[in-house]
């Protein structure tokens, strides 16, 4: 290997793995943030309505949240390729990185050869970014669901003690 290339290596993975930290720590940030939202007052909120509607409302909240968060860091990705000159606009920054941080790829779209394995390190930041999301979706699921077991409870709890206060 010769110097330029290792050179080359080493600069990718300096700008990668940087980039990777800032954007667990961000999704981390904004999945406490969702879920505080989804968990605390919104709710709260809901809680008035049907369980089945509070449990739709829920997850299109939380799917609404999370691909906004996903969109944030995609863009942290699409400023460093500009910034390093990886790509050549704005549109085409922001398709590959989508692109790498779903891990879907685009054939026809490349970042500059001496960038490629940065695009590669996007990848693997994507696939811990989306294990978190689901992992994440999954809890707030649970939690919906045991909100939901603890609402009718309650509601067959008030029927139970209306009843026998009638009696």
């Amino acid at each position: 290997m010769n110097i330029p290339e290792s050179m080359t290596w080493i600069g990718n993975w300096a700008w990668g793995v940087p980039l990777i930290i800032v954007n667990v720590l961000m999704h981390v940030v904004g999945l406490n943030l969702v879920g505080q939202f989804v968990l605390g007052d919104y709710a709260s909120a809901l809680r008035k309505g049907s369980a089945a509607l509070e449990f739709v409302v829920v997850v299109a909240t939380t799917a609404l949240f999370m691909i906004s968060l996903h969109a944030i860091e995609a863009m942290t990705w699409a400023g460093a390729y500009l910034l390093l000159g990886a790509v050549g606009d704005r549109k085409t920054a922001m398709l590959y990185s989508v692109g790498a941080m779903t891990t879907y790829g685009h054939a026809s779209l490349y970042l500059k050869p001496e960038w490629q394995l940065l695009g590669t390190i996007e990848a693997l930041d994507g696939m811990l970014l989306f294990g978190l999301t689901t992992a994440f979706m999954f809890s707030i699921f649970q939690a919906v669901g045991s909100l939901e077991k603890h609402q009718i409870n309650w509601r067959n709890r008030h029927r139970l003690e209306t009843t026998e206060s009638q009696s």
